[in-house]
């Protein structure tokens, strides 16, 4: 599975380890990605979410029902 939350859209970013000899070589930043269980009273089910922490927060703060229709407006299919 792709480190992409489904909510912000967060992917992944590229860089350079560099050592103490100044070498460098790639590596990756992973978003911290989480899967997340939501009742969806409107629909009457559970949904799971594979969000950020940033995209959680989010969520508390908007609401899973406001959440669910950004992510289906950016075209994701819950």
């Amino acid at each position: 599975m792709s480190a992409h939350c489904m909510l912000t859209g967060t992917r992944p970013g590229f860089g350079n380890h560099i050592s103490r000899s100044h070498r460098r070589a790639s590596r990756r930043f992973d978003p911290n990605i989480q899967s997340k269980r939501y009742w969806l009273p409107g629909e009457g089910r559970y949904v799971r979410l594979r969000l950020s922490t940033k995209g959680i927060k989010t969520v508390d703060a908007i609401g899973v029902e406001a959440a669910v229709a950004r992510i289906r407006a950016r075209g994701v299919r819950i």
